[in-house]
This record gives C-alpha cells, structure tokens and sequence, in this order.
C-alpha cells in the first residue's frame, strides 16, 4: 500500500474510534517516515484521544520543529499541555497560533479555557467573546464563556449562557451540571437539583454531577439523600477529589458513626496522597492530628486556587496617616462570629487605626447588621463582586492590614488574598487553624490554641494574644425572661447536662461517655441542639443502643440569640465535645453563667475551650483526657456545692476577668496589628510574635 493509502487507513480506524489500532499504524509508519508533519500531527491527535499525553506532546512539538507556522499543531500542542496542567504554557501555544491566525475561533475558545485555568477569568470572557464574535456559536465556547463569568461571580450572566448552549444541545451533561453549579451560588437550590438530575439522565455515571447533587441537597437539608448521592458519586469515580470530603461531612453531620470510623481510615491516606480533598473545617471534626490539617488545609487551597496570580501589591509602602484595617467576611449579619467580633469594631482606637470591611456575604436586615455597619469607617457590600475586584479595590484603597475572618469555612474566597492586595494579610477568628496558603502572613492565636512550639503546624506565622484569642462582646444582651423547664421540654426534676454544639461535633466515644454519665446520675437528662432531625434520630437510636432511654435526650430548637443565652439558666454543666472544642457556644455557656467542662485537645479546634476557661479563671475545668473529663463532670454532677462555688467564681469573674473585657482585648489586637505593621514597614519577613498584657 502506498503512504497515502496507510494514512487514509489510519485516519479511517480514528474516525470509527478504534483509536488504538490506529496508533499501533501510525506508530509503525512514524518510524519509517519519522519527518512526515501530517502523519505526526495524526499520530499526536490519536494518542490525545488515548490519553497519552505526554506522548502526543512530543509529537507536536516534531511537527512544530519542521512547520513552525503549522496553527492546527499549535492549537493542539496548547490541549495537551492544559490536560498536563501546564496552562501557561498552553496559553504561550494558542497565543502563538493567534499570532499567525487572528480569527482562529477554535484557538481562541481554548485559549479562554487556558485563561480561566489560570483565574484570569475577565480575559477569558474577553476571548471566548472574540470567538463568537466569528460566526457561529459553538456550544463549547458558550459554556467556557458561562464558567468564565461564574469565575467572576457574575452567576446571572453565567446561567444566561449556559441556557443559550443548551439551547444547541438540552441534554449536555457538562453544561447542566455548569448551570446548576450556577444556581446553587444564586441559593436557588431546587432549581440547581433538577440541572444535575437532568445531567444525570443524560450521562448517569458522571461524578461531578452526582457530588453536586449531594451539594445541593445538603442545601436543601435532605441529608440522608445527599450521603446516597455523595456516595454514588465515590462509587463511579474512587479519585474524585471532593466525593469523600462529601461523604465525611454528612458521616459526621448525620452522626453516622460506622460510616464515619469506615471514612476515618481512608482521610490520612487520601491527604497525604494528594488525591482527595477533604474540607479542612470536616477534618477537624475527625482528626486533631495539626500537622495532617496543615496537608489538608494547603491541598485544598492548591485546589481551589491551582495557580498564583501576580501581587498587586508590590512593595510600595501606602503612607496612610493611620493604620489601615480592612476586615473581609461573609458573615457580617446574625451569625456566631459577627456576635463575638462586633464590640471590637466599636472600640478600634480611630487615633490611630483607620477601621474597614468588605461584605461579599447577605444582608440579613438584623439589627445586629446594621449594628456593625455603623460600626465601621467605611462599610463596602461587594456581594456581586469577583475575587480580583475586590483584591483591587483593596489595593485602590491603600489598606495595610487586610483581615481574613472566613479562614477555610462556608462561603469563604481565598482568592481575593491570593492576589496580594496588601502588605499585611492576616487569618483570624472564621476558621481554628492554619489557611496552609503562602499568601497568609499571620495567624492570630494565644499561648494555648496556637502554642509556638505548634509552628510547623502553621503557614502563617503565630501571633499570641495575652489571654485569649477569641474577641468577645460585653454587650451581647440575654432575654430577661428565662424559660420554664416544662417550656423548653426539660423535666421540672434532675440534673441537666447541656451541650449546644452543633451535632457533626459530636463523636462516638464522647456520646458514650455522656451516655454513662446519665446512667450514673438517676434522672439527669442530656440537652443538646435541634440541628437536623436526622442526627436526632440518630442520637436517639445509639442511646437506646447504650441502654439509656431516649427521652432523656432534649433537643433544643434554635431560637433568638437573646433567648438562646437566657435559657443557659435551666442547665446545670455544659459537657463540651472533642476532637473540636466549643468555640461560640463556650463563650456563650460562660457569658450566660454556665460552668463548662472540656478535655483540651491536640491542635487549635480542641484546645479553644481550654483557653476560654483559663482567660475566665477557671482552668480547673480543663482536663487532659477523657476519663479525667468523665470524673470531673460526674463529680460537678453529684457535688452540688462544689457546682455552685463553681457558678459563683465564674459570676464574679465574668466581668473582670480578661475573657469578656473587650477593653483589654481591644488594645491587645491593635498592639498585634501595630507589630505587624511595623515589621511590614521595615521591609522585614513575617515573624512570630507573643504581645505582652
């Protein structure tokens, strides 16, 4: 046969997809004729297709090296490198082809892929506009041009496209997962639901789709179907790399503990492999083992951001006549971190510190709301915002001190510090623990949640407050009116052991050791959160398992925060849980009067308790170990008058001791910030530092 002929006969077996066949052709023919440009560039389309990547690499560069000008060969060089992960250089390659090409709709499609594989979405949209700016449009650049949009959180104009490509196609699997993606950020959830449910009757195998669909049902608060729909995802993909940090949460939040033993075992392995990655706020819930949450924590800022964008900030000091804070949440409205951190906004010496905040998160219309926006010099609500335009306005704005208080939690964005908008940037109160992003100076901790000896644990550099790291309102105000026990469904008669964590915190061996505790005192009653009533059923079946009647769980429903810490008053003990402490919820034991018991953990999340009760003066409350934890709580529970010595030290304490002296801790922080600033100022590296009382 002639060479045409072989050729023809090659690209005949691609064409009918028995891809392999053709390279074992072309292969054979390549070695014959190694300078042929069209028969390279068809062997590297077929090992393309193969997934051979590397391999096809090589065979575009041979055709590059004997037709530089050859667009095709360029275009395709730049596909294979993206699915290497190389996206500059892909983009160097479509760039290149554009060069020779201008109107090459087909490299300017992929270079805007490129360009959102590189977080420069603005340009993106501007290429895959240029593409259908050309003629017809294709429903790949459509769909490139939705996630280039959604990337810029501009999820109206996202689903606007996604709809104009469905439009070619209603049944692509890709794109209705895109829009539903869409529309979950929009917080219109059932909508998102049925675009995954019809991306999964178009391709049932396709994972991302089944993973989102537990994502949106979780929203939904439909947990049981979310773990099904999460698990068939780890099913039809084991790699996927979010599906078993999906499984994990709702292991955890459905207090499923032999699902959630079964996921133990395999997070260390996953982690430390890279493959899976677990939400660093999940697997504090399963592991205090610090140095495996900074693997985590830093996986999954490399997930989220795979690319570092340029710093806006390059150095130059910003000359403001005061120190300028910006403060960056999504939670500036009712919420557990907005009642903590809301006096100290209030009480920011403005002699000296210019005080700001970014909202990208809902305006709840609370009084609390609008509270904190009166609280601030400047107040910006940049919820439609893209990440790189709140980076600028940061750096537009000259801010010194830029505050993360999301840390690794819902509705956080990393991103916005990934561009390096000021000289200072800081991860404080959101999340119990490191960021793991080089683009994180500091860390603000104490001498118990963040000892220095735990810096190999950290990203950032630990900065100690004094007393405790955790800011407090002295302000907050509970309900004069306190709750009948029979109101709250609690027994007119007996102990009542409280823990209003929410229930993913709690864990198997510390529910059975409550669950003693109620069998050791006759006719104490457990009282914890109404999260899900899922969990509570749950709870309710594994104390019928340990022999305890499970009426003696009380759920609580939620309530106004005021409410909330004026029924503290029915409880006796709050028993806290681990390998995650009370946070909120133990500041709000302490505010409202309750004495509260924990067992100090391994790294930050379990140690938070620890350093509250110290900060309050009552470290005698803090234990080591569970069976110490166990004794104390059942001997608090039997000794009612060392109980109520206990009660009053922590009410003459409540007000002069440094836990709620927002005075102290006002000036505390700001003395951080002012060290900061001027290492900053000096030109120096970051440096751990511990600020004196």
């Amino acid at each position: 046969m002639t060479l045409q002929a072989l050729l023809d006969q090659a690209i005949a077996l691609h064409k009918a997809g028995r891809a392999a066949e053709a390279e074992s052709l072309y292969a054979k023919l390549a070695a014959e004729i190694p300078d042929h440009p069209l028969l390279l560039f068809n062997h590297g389309l077929v090992l393309r297709d193969l997934n051979r990547y590397g391999e096809a690499l090589k065979r575009f560069e041979q055709v590059l090296a004997l037709e530089p000008g050859f667009v095709p060969a360029l275009n395709n060089r730049g596909l294979v490198l993206a699915e290497l992960k190389r996206f500059a250089e892909a983009l160097a390659s479509y760039d290149a082809a554009l060069a020779i090409n201008p109107d090459n709709a087909e490299a300017l499609n992929n270079r805007g892929y490129a360009l959102s594989d590189l977080v420069r979405f603005e340009e993106a949209l501007a290429s895959f506009d240029r593409a259908l700016a050309l003629g017809p449009r294709p429903l790949e650049t459509l769909n490139g041009r939705g996630l280039a949009l959604a990337g810029m959180k501009r999820f109206s104009e996202a689903l606007a496209s996604y709809d104009a490509a469905l439009a070619i196609n209603p049944r692509h699997a890709g794109v209705l997962n895109n829009r539903g993606l869409a529309l979950t950020e929009m917080a219109r959830h059932g909508e998102a639901l049925a675009s995954y449910d019809a991306a999964l009757a178009a391709d049932p195998d396709y994972a991302d789709a089944l993973y989102n669909r537990g994502t949106a049902l979780v929203r939904l608060k439909r947990l049981g179907e979310a773990m099904a729909s999460h698990e068939k995802a780890l099913a039809r993909d084991p790699g996927h790399p979010d599906a078993l940090g999906g499984v994990a949460r709702l292991a955890l939040g459905l207090c499923d503990w032999p699902r959630a033993a079964q996921i133990a075992a395999k997070l260390r392995p996953g982690i430390l492999s890279g493959k899976a990655i677990i939400p660093p706020l999940v697997l504090t819930g399963y592991d205090g083992d610090a140095g495996l949450q900074r693997t985590n924590a830093a996986n999954a800022t490399k997930h989220r951001i795979p690319v570092t964008p340029p710093a806006l900030w390059q150095g130059t000091p910003n000359r403001n006549p005061k120190i300028r804070l910006m403060y960056l949440s999504a939670i500036f409205h009712v919420h557990p971190t907005a009642s903590l951190i809301a006096e100290l906004f209030e009480r920011h010496d403005r002699s000296r510190f210019e005080v700001c905040a970014i909202s990208f998160g809902p305006d709840d219309g609370s009084a609390l709301r609008a509270r904190m926006v009166k609280a601030f010099d400047r107040f910006a609500d940049m919820r439609g915002a893209s990440d790189l335009e709140i980076a600028t306005f940061l750096r537009t704005n000259r801010v010194d001190i830029a505050i993360d208080l999301m840390g690794h939690t819902p509705d956080d964005r990393p991103g916005i510090f990934s561009h390096r908008p000021a000289p200072v940037q800081v991860n404080y109160l959101g999340y119990p623990g490191t960021s793991g992003a080089d683009f994180m100076d500091y860390v603000i901790g104490d001498p118990v949640v963040t000892p220095f000896e735990h810096q190999n644990f950290f990203s950032e550099k630990i900065v100690q407050l004094p007393d405790c790291y955790q800011a407090n309102d002295s302000r907050r105000a509970i309900a004069e009116d306190t709750p009948s026990r029979l109101a709250a469904g609690l027994p007119a008669q007996g102990f009542v052991f409280c823990c209003f964590n929410n229930n993913w915190k709690i864990t198997a061996p510390v529910f059975t050791l409550w669950m003693r505790l109620l069998t050791a005192v006759p006719g104490s009653v457990l009282w914890l959160l109404e999260d899900n009533s899922e969990a509570a059923a749950r709870l309710r079946q594994e104390a019928t398992a340990r022999g305890i009647d499970p009426v003696r769980l009380v759920f609580a429903p939620r309530v106004t925060p005021a409410e909330h810490l004026a029924r503290h008053r029915l409880a006796d003990l709050f028993v806290d849980t681990l390998p995650y402490n009370a946070h909120t919820t133990a500041s709000d034991a302490l505010w409202a009067g309750l004495p509260l018991v924990t067992c100090r953990g391994e790294s930050f999340p379990g140690r938070v308790a620890s350093s509250l009760l110290a900060a309050i003066g009552l470290p005698e409350l803090v234990t080591e170990n569970l069976e110490n934890y166990e004794a104390l709580a059942l001997r608090l529970a039997r000794d009612e008058k060392l109980l109520a010595s206990l009660k009053q030290k922590l009410a003459q304490n409540r007000m002069r001791a440094p836990l709620f002296d927002s005075e102290r801790f006002r000036r505390n922080i700001e003395a951080a910030y002012t060290t900061m600033w001027e290492i900053a100022e000096r030109g120096e590296t970051p440096r751990s530092f511990r600020v004196e009382a």
